[in-house]
């Protein structure tokens, strides 16, 4: 039996699987509420461990849906263009197997919200990406309308994307705006700005969502969103989480059933109370 590497190589076709990628720079902690999620699901797992930012990630188990997925990593730094760079390998490496079709970006301190084969239902039938893209002139230099990329496009938005596998391609493929972004501009977090003003750069229009999948909390400015740990999981927050506090709309005259799929920022001492809730709260476990 091949391993899940080796199936990925194969060249094997499975249907509209959706591929979860996660960048790990803490360890993965919360590998055993996705380890719980992942079964009996049509979504594959892939990790890029960012070593050069914390400490190093362990190797999973022979028994997690993760072993054998995670791909070779480069030295990476906060803020960084070389962030980019470990997404479009997460996803060069996922679009090797055909059967991928869409693409979530996710962290290590991120967790599910509501159970894989719900959220593969969605991912599935949507007919948008979703990446998180709206105007600012926030380090918008002369540096970059030197280099065709004028304000009126300039965009920034979430790290944490999820798009299908026509846009996919795109990014990978992209080399042009990548060396403006990659270039001698003495900026830093253009990982902010690289992908939401792709979807302008590229034209993606109506195909992107301006909007992300997964929640996160900025109750102030600065480089962090809030954390949440053992005291703080309930599920009233997990379910505020998902339904995007009140803040979903409604659709056909009903409030609309979840906003977001995955949410972070969440602290380790939070896994056991995670495990708990996921049955009645997550629907998995």
């Amino acid at each position: 039996m091949a391993k899940p590497m080796e199936a990925v190589r194969s060249g094997s076709v499975l249907s509209n699987v959706v591929t979860v990628m996660l960048l790990l720079s803490l360890g993965f902690v919360f590998g055993m509420v996705y380890n719980a999620n992942f079964q009996e699901s049509h979504l594959t797992p892939f990790l890029q461990p960012l070593p050069s930012l914390l400490r190093p990630s362990p190797t999973p188990v022979a028994d997690s849906v993760f072993y054998g997925r995670m791909i070779p990593s480069q030295n990476t730094s906060w803020g960084n263009m070389n962030l980019v760079d470990a997404e479009r390998r997460l996803l060069g490496t996922a679009l090797l197997d055909l059967g991928n079709a869409r693409f979530a970006l996710l962290s290590e301190t991120c967790i599910p919200l509501l159970s894989f084969p719900a959220a593969h239902a969605f991912l599935t039938g949507a007919n948008a990406s979703f990446i998180d893209s709206f105007p600012t002139r926030a380090r918008h230099a002369p540096f970059f309308l030197q280099r065709n990329i004028s304000r009126a496009q300039w965009r920034k938005g979430s790290q944490w994307f999820e798009m299908d596998r026509e846009l996919a391609v795109d990014v990978i493929a992209e080399e042009r705006y990548m060396a403006v972004f990659r270039g001698d501009h003495g900026i830093a977090n253009m990982l902010e700005h690289y992908m939401p003003t792709l979807v302008t750069l590229l034209g993606w229009g109506t195909r992107a969502a301006n909007r992300t999948l997964t929640y996160t909390d900025w109750p102030r400015p600065g480089p962090h969103p809030a954390s949440y740990g053992v005291r703080d999981v309930t599920p009233e927050l997990l379910e505020g989480m998902r339904r995007g506090n009140g803040e979903c709309g409604y659709s056909a005259g009903k409030a609309v059933e979840f906003c977001f799929m995955f949410a972070r920022k969440f602290s380790g001492d939070a896994l056991g109370k995670l495990l708990e809730l996921a049955p009645k709260v997550m629907g998995f476990g």
